[in-house]
């Protein structure tokens, strides 16, 4: 059976997921002019973005699931002290496989119950996953102690990934800050990078805390709420930048399914505009802002 802490890392990472309008970013490439952005194109540069955060935002939940499984690593053998071998079972990932369905090879190095540790998850040429995404490249995952100790850190590197036609780059570095039973974590992605066939695409790298403000002094997950803050800089191949930071913070409650509230400002060259998540109200949706107008959004 899985710990209790082990369900607050699931809800951990559905919260990631969930908040695709969170803050991820990118290195801003020189540019020596700064094109003009009509309405139009910010607003679909906006959700365009959000939509690349949320693949960032899977890998994450890739890789903390996986932690959360290795919670079930156990000596395996006869019980004598010849006999005994400490292995990772194949069924260990089964919440993980059962995500990706059977055509990720995962392996494990070392294949015991030490760290620090490297799960590689290698799709090969290309496959179609149990969620209806096509994946092809690996995803490398290091784990310097199981992800839920404090101080533990999570190393994420992707080689030659695509998810359907977008080549995905970057390593993603998750520190796990947490005390008094409270969940804290740091979420960095380095030298990121989203190109489609077509050639357009935008590179960023950036910063979000997550932390649980409440809930953490009980045994049910029912009641635990978490809170996002953090910045980012995207640049896109076309010279337009877009820059976003929390204004206030993003709010999720493992009883609702979306974030429920806080404001996302985002600046794009020289437009500006706003994602509104409410007041507190559980619904999927959400509120775009900009100097003329606003509509209104459905979250995933």
């Amino acid at each position: 059976m899985k710990t209790n802490f082990s369900l607050r890392i699931k809800t951990l990472t559905a919260f990631l997921f969930v908040a695709a309008f969170s803050i991820t970013s990118c290195k801003k490439e020189s540019s020596t002019q700064s094109p003009a952005v009509s309405e139009e194109e910010a607003q679909t540069i906006s959700q365009e973005n959000a939509a690349a955060d949320a693949e960032y935002d899977d890998v994450t939940e890739i890789g903390l699931s996986t932690g959360a499984d290795m919670e079930g690593m156990r000596v395996a053998g006869d019980g004598t002290a010849s006999g005994n071998r400490i292995i990772i079972e194949a069924s260990l990932f089964v919440d993980l496989q059962f995500k990706l369905g059977p055509c990720a090879v995962i392996t494990a190095e070392p294949n015991d119950t030490t760290f620090p540790k490297t799960i590689t998850i290698d799709y090969g040429a290309g496959c179609l996953c149990r969620d209806g995404k096509f994946r092809k490249g690996a995803v490398q995952l290091h784990f310097t102690a199981p992800i839920r100790r404090p101080g533990a850190v999570l190393t994420i590197t992707l080689r030659d990934y695509y998810v359907n036609r977008a080549h995905i780059e970057g390593v993603k570095v998750i520190t796990n800050l947490s005390e008094n039973s409270n969940i804290k974590y740091t979420v960095q992605v380095k030298d990121g990078k989203v190109t489609w066939p077509n050639g357009r695409g935008f590179a960023y790298a950036g910063v979000k805390v997550v932390t649980q403000i409440r809930g953490g002094d009980t045994r049910s997950i029912r009641d635990d709420v978490y809170s996002l803050e953090g910045r980012s800089e995207t640049a896109y191949n076309n010279g337009v930048t877009v820059v976003k930071n929390t204004e206030s913070p993003l709010i999720k409650a493992v009883a609702c399914n979306w974030t429920s509230k806080g404001v996302v400002k985002i600046k794009i060259n020289d437009r500006v505009l706003y994602i509104d998540f409410g007041n507190g109200d559980c619904d999927n949706k959400a509120t775009l802002k900009w100097a003329n107008g606003q509509i209104e959004i459905t979250l995933p």
